[in-house]
């Protein structure tokens, strides 16, 4: 009883401390549990249509189109822009392909896996693969064994891990275009569907046919809007917000932001230019007398020496009559151009030299190298090598060539030199042979260029380059100015320091970069990040230091009226002075009603617009005038037309020699072409609405 009793005294206590335990453990609970929830939240970089996108998978896909890039283009080297481009372009694929997804689920669309197989290896070769140069065969044109054979090369064995991640890359090339074809497919499906229910009828027929039934010749005169000084005519706040509210909806906006920058530009000072001056003159004279020209070229000069030897096509061109009318050991320079100093010295001249080499192989493993004498024999008794190839080369992607590799030129980034030597030194249906850890290939030379005139030069080559004292100066004077800065001074300090100050307007979230500043969307990043008026640090941009202020922060909604005024403005400038235009060519028709009068009094050119109808879209040479155009339809033969107020000008027009279509009208022809010119539009009008009408969240900011 008596533990009881103090239990009950220490009731409340008790009720406390279990109360605060069991809240930690519910509390330690949902922390734990919901780590992953946050974790989650952050690698989300787009909700796209109700489904988040992970940023690593939205990475892979960028990689993945990457490496489609440089395999449909061979270029391995990708500058900032082609990578914006891809990144843009893995963006809008990946909204259409969500979007399109989920539309296309709620109606009941699909492409089947034997469907989806057709389009890809089957009778309904889609033209996103027969398109590919990766599946063509020998004439150039889509080969569906080419692309068998590329299907069965994805299965082999990797024999190394070379061979492993080049079966990988092209696994990635060929599951792309797969899943691109099924979104293409799925794609027209739902096009044919929605088309289906957008049609024109037999109104619709009617007056297109009656709109184009009847053409008129034009004679017109304009009194264009410029004719009218400014200052005729005035504008007050209140018009400029009674247009601005009848207007709003044309003014919507996504999130931007406005940036002042300076720009530092790293450049050479006047003491690198000094510097590289005394480099090359210090080498200049062993230059001249070196005995291993080649060692001192490789070791000194910015380009490496050319044993292949230049031809009159690749030979520098401010070293060309230099290397083709100097003897063997003529020099040349020092010569100083924009920031590089060059000499020059002949080393041998008098070369007959082809520029590229045509070339095919069999490639044998090392299980079959045993084989190799035997097909070399019976190639030169007369074997045909590209049947040979095909039976026992282990590259399937050029035995199916008949072994062919192609043209290559000794310049050829990547190439085997001593494959280089022995092609270019082999005569035109010359065998040789190569030996690797992999296997021993039999290569025979298809045919060469024409031998061109050669000559080997050495080349030393001194630039200018910016020392790391000097980008360290132009930092710290970087440095200097924004830790000097406040917002409302940032204009101020750059014109007591003379530097220029830019802008950047309108730019979003998914800009790239600003103007051509190299890696600035970081400074976008930052200003998105920050408010109006703040001032950055120092950004490095490849090339340039920049130093930036906001000046300008917009929501996603509406422009303001401030931001639109100007536009507003012109707008009802151009309506007064249309007014009084109007009231002057009226005033001056009620006395000379003929239209050729008229041109001479005031003093305009009287032109002529031809076959004039309503559906037309060009007014003759004034271009589009909708309104001009309208009028004419509605006007009798011969009439004058009291001014018209048109987008360049008030407009007085005569509509002459009407021509009517003496075709009868055909509601089904007219049906079919109403609906064939929609066709072109409907599928970007489409997609288009759905993005506009889908929740698309985009994270990107946070990542890149």
């Amino acid at each position: 009883m008596a533990v009881l009793g103090k239990i009950r005294s220490h009731g409340v206590m008790l009720l406390v401390v279990v109360g605060l335990a069991l809240l930690a453990f519910i509390v330690g609970d949902f922390l734990n549990n919901s780590s992953s929830f946050f974790r989650k939240s952050q690698e989300t970089v787009a909700v796209i249509a109700g489904e988040d996108i992970n940023i690593n998978d939205y990475s892979a896909s960028i990689e993945q189109m990457v490496e489609v890039y440089k395999i449909e283009t061979g270029q391995s080297d990708l500058s900032e822009d082609v990578m914006n481009q891809l990144r843009t372009s893995v963006w809008e694929s990946l909204v259409n392909e969500k979007i399109l997804n989920a539309q296309a689920k709620e109606v009941g669309l699909a492409v089947s896996a034997d469907e989806l197989s057709d389009y890809l290896i089957g009778n309904k070769t889609h033209q996103l693969i027969s398109q590919r140069r990766a599946f063509a065969g020998e004439n150039g044109q889509f080969s569906r064994p080419a692309l068998v054979q590329f299907l069965n090369s994805l299965e082999q064995t990797p024999e190394n891990e070379e061979m492993r991640q080049q079966i990988a890359k092209f696994k990635s090339y060929w599951l792309f275009w797969e899943k691109t074809v099924k979104n293409s497919v799925l794609q027209e499906k739902y096009n044919a569907l929605i088309s289906k229910t957008i049609t024109a009828n037999s109104l619709d027929a009617k007056m297109n046919f009656e709109a184009s039934k009847t053409s008129y010749d034009v004679n017109y005169i304009v009194q264009p809007y410029f004719t009218v000084s400014d200052s005729a005519v005035s504008v007050s706040n209140s018009e400029i917000k009674d247009l601005y509210k009848k207007q709003k909806e044309q003014f919507k906006q996504e999130a931007n932001c406005t940036l002042n920058y300076v720009v530092f530009d790293v450049k050479p000072s006047n003491d690198d230019f000094k510097k590289a001056e005394t480099t090359m003159n210090t080498l200049s004279t062993e230059f001249k007398t070196t005995p291993d020209i080649i060692g001192f070229v490789n070791s000194n000069s910015e380009v490496r020496y050319n044993a292949n030897g230049y031809s009159e096509t690749n030979v520098p061109s401010n070293l060309k009559d230099f290397a083709f009318g100097s003897a063997a050991g003529a020099v040349v320079g020092p010569i100083f151009n924009v920031d590089t100093y060059t000499m020059a010295k002949v080393v041998e001249t008098g070369i007959m030299h082809s520029d590229s080499v045509r070339l095919r192989h069999i490639f044998l493993t090392k299980n079959d190298e045993s084989k190799s004498d035997s097909l070399i024999s019976a190639i030169n008794a007369g074997g045909n090598f590209a049947e040979l190839a095909m039976k026992y080369s282990a590259v399937k992607q050029t035995a199916s060539n008949g072994g062919e590799i192609g043209w290559i030129v000794e310049e050829m980034q990547g190439m085997d030199k001593d494959l280089i030597t022995k092609a270019f030194s082999s005569p035109a249906n010359g065998i040789f042979t190569m030996k690797n850890e992999q296997g021993t290939q039999i290569m025979q030379v298809m045919e060469k260029t024409p031998a061109r005139r050669k000559v080997r030069l050495a080349i030393l080559e001194i630039k200018v380059s910016t020392s790391n004292t000097t980008v360290s100066k132009i930092y710290n004077e970087a440095k200097q100015f924004a830790a000097e800065l406040t917002g409302d001074k940032f204009d101020q300090k750059a014109k007591e320091k003379s530097y220029s100050v830019r802008t950047a307007t309108d730019l979003y979230k998914t800009t790239d970069k600003i103007a051509e500043i190299a890696q600035s969307r970081q400074i976008i990043r930052w200003a998105f990040e920050n408010d109006k008026g703040d001032v950055s640090d120092v950004y490095d941009c490849g090339n340039q230091f920049v130093v930036a202020k906001v000046t300008e922060i917009n929501e996603k909604g509406y422009k303001s009226v401030e931001k639109v005024t100007d536009q507003l403005k012109a707008e009802l400038i151009r309506d007064k002075k249309a007014e009084l235009i109007i009231k002057n060519l009226t005033a001056q028709l009620s006395k000379t009603p003929s239209i050729e009068t008229l041109a001479t009094t005031i003093g305009v050119e009287l032109k002529n617009a031809p076959a004039v109808n309503f559906s037309a879209y060009q007014f003759g040479v004034a271009g589009s005038e909708p309104a001009v155009i309208g009028k004419v339809s509605a006007l009798a033969a011969n009439k004058v037309s009291a001014p018209i107020k048109g987008l360049a000008g008030v407009y007085v027009v005569q509509a002459l020699n009407p021509q009517v279509n003496p075709a009868p009208f055909d509601a089904k022809m007219q049906i079919m072409q109403l609906n064939s010119r929609m066709s072109y539009s409907l599928p970007y009008m489409i997609i288009q609405d759905l993005k506009d009408n889908a929740d698309i969240k985009d994270n990107r900011l946070n990542f890149f």
